[in-house]
């Protein structure tokens, strides 16, 4: 395709090329694509400043497979960024904006960044990241002036806006933090990513309804699938809300990727508001949308005249993931708004996954569904056995056949992450007589809060900085409404005591270092922290008896 054609992109071209936005931009130009506080762009502008951008990246220098980081919070400039990426077959990173500089300016430069673009709102991060990086050919500022970075708007607006010659479809490379040291990228060759694209771009046309079925934007997981084919969406009148922040993987999949590689518009959160939330549905007419259960908490917390105000019937498709849902809640979410709650249980790192949907979520309450092809999971003891039905063991996964993960730069750690052909994120639990899974417990080392991944040895590496402490466990304890929150167990030096103003200054210690969400929000003192013959800390019997009396240890 070249610059100068007016050929009309076929739907398999746009799939393998990276071209998704300009097709729905061909079919429907003037169709709202996004829309966030910090502005909006339809299906024709959005196309137009992807292409403005993707020129920007080519005269900088930037060849495919080159890495381009994000920082940026919820606005049309994300999709601008990563969708020009997509098409000039580059590695985009989204980098959580949670994050301290130094973690930040670790994954620019760990990703091997060339090219930088940082929100006026990250700007402290994105200047010490920017000072620490190497390798960075150009650097952006959205939404304002950040020293040592080009004006976004200035820079790109001097480029033409028709579609790029030579399109060459990309990919992304999201950050996972490691049980311990720094953040891992879980990386997939993009050439085998490309075939796979190809693969299923070619069963979407040939599919009878092209409009369910067009082609993703990435290799997709058989969970994406089967949670693709569930929504069942359709351009002309749907609408889907993104709830999240983009950098997240499972917002960025399902309530951005997935919708816009149909077509469908969507609208941005900045912040999330149980409220607002309830507003922009009834502003919007929104049809779709993904939530975790703190999400699905705080609107139940809402009084009822508060949530009577807003018309939520247009919603049809609620999905929810990342973190377990407790049964009442997700009971009590289905007699508000009717059987439209959908479920999943997969990993960023791909393979295969479970799902299910409300009918039989209501057969099977507490169950996160079956596996749509049951060859790509099984549950096995510790000694690697598949365990016989009903009984509890550790999830694996089956990695894809095409786009295998691996970590970015660590061989040892993707080699540890694999038991043959399945890899594991720790849980327990076991099958049913009907093959739908229910989860039992999880591998301590992980804590998800809000349905966010936290991993307890980042604040203990903190914390042991500490004069006043000897030892410590940092664990997740049960939260109403987070599922989990971050504690840490201490174990103090000599001529130190326990008190409350000890447990202040040790929770201000770690925040100083760590992000709030993983730094402990109480500390708990013991005379002495168990631990194996081997020196290491028995992480779970430090965790069990916060979670006595539970149902089960999510």
């Amino acid at each position: 395709m070249s610059e100068a054609s007016t050929e009309q992109i076929t739907q398999q071209e746009a799939a393998t090329t990276g071209m998704l936005i300009a097709y729905h931009a061909q079919q429907a130009p003037e169709r709202m694509a996004v829309t966030t506080v910090y502005g909006e762009r339809t299906f024709g502008q959005l196309n137009s400043r992807i292409n403005q951008l993707a020129r920007v990246f080519r005269q900088a220098g930037l060849q495919p497979d080159d890495a381009v980081a994000l920082l940026l919070v919820n606005r049309c400039e994300f999709l601008e960024v990563y969708y020009a990426a997509m098409r000039t077959g580059l590695r985009v990173t989204p980098i959580n904006w949670h994050l301290t500089g130094d973690d930040a300016a670790y994954i620019v430069d760990n990703c091997e960044a060339k090219g930088f673009v940082a929100d006026v709102e990250c700007a402290t991060t994105a200047q010490q990241a920017l000072s620490q990086a190497s390798g960075v050919k150009i650097a952006l500022a959205v939404g304002g002036e950040i020293e040592g970075f080009e004006d976004y708007e200035e820079t790109v607006d001097q480029q033409p806006s028709h579609n790029i010659d030579n399109p060459t479809s990309g990919s992304q490379m999201l950050y996972t933090s490691g049980t311990t040291g720094r953040p891992k990228g879980v990386y997939r060759d993009r050439v085998a990513l490309r075939r796979a694209i190809a693969a299923q771009a070619g069963a979407a046309q040939a599919a009878t309804q092209p409009a369910q079925a067009a082609p993703a934007p990435a290799a997709r997981a058989p969970v994406a699938t089967a949670a693709g084919g569930a929504a069942g969406y359709n351009p002309d009148t749907d609408r889907t809300l993104c709830t999240g922040p983009g950098y997240h993987a499972a917002p960025l999949a399902f309530n951005i990727l997935s919708p816009i590689a149909q077509g469908v518009g969507i609208v941005m959160m900045d912040r999330w508001d149980a409220e607002e939330c309830l507003r922009l549905v009834a502003e919007y007419k929104i049809t779709h949308t993904h939530m975790v259960a703190t999400m699905f908490h705080r609107l139940l917390s809402l009084p009822e005249e508060v949530r009577s105000n807003y018309d939520s019937s247009s919603l049809r498709y609620v999905l929810h993931g990342a973190a377990p849902c407790p049964v009442h809640v997700k009971q009590a979410m289905m007699d508000w708004l009717g059987p439209v709650i959908y479920e999943y249980y997969a990993a960023t790192e791909g393979g295969g996954g479970f799902f299910i949907g409300p009918e039989d979520w209501l057969k099977k309450p507490d169950s996160v569904g079956k596996a749509p092809d049951a060859n790509n999971n099984k549950i096995v003891d510790d000694e690697g056995n598949e365990v016989p039905q009903g009984e509890i063991g550790t999830i694996y996964f089956q990695a894809p056949q095409v786009g295998r993960f691996e970590y970015y730069k660590d061989s040892k750690k993707t080699a540890d992450s694999y038991m043959g052909d399945f890899f594991t994120l720790g849980d327990m639990g076991y099958f049913d007589a009907d093959g739908y899974l229910f989860l039992t417990g999880r591998n301590a080392e992980t804590i998800i809060s809000g349905g966010v991944n936290i991993y307890p040895q980042e604040a203990d590496n903190v914390l042991l900085k500490h004069p006043a402490i000897a030892d410590v466990c940092t664990i997740g304890i049960p939260n109403e409404e987070w599922g989990e929150e971050v504690k840490s167990v201490v174990q103090l030096n000599e001529g130190y005591s326990e008190s409350n103003e000890m447990a202040e200054e040790l929770i201000t210690f770690s925040r100083e270092m760590l992000p709030a969400y993983k730094s402990p929000r109480s500390i708990d003192f013991v005379a002495e922290l168990p631990r194996l013959p081997s020196g290491k800390i028995q992480r779970r019997k430090v965790r069990e008896p916060y979670w006595a009396g539970m149902d089960k240890q999510i």
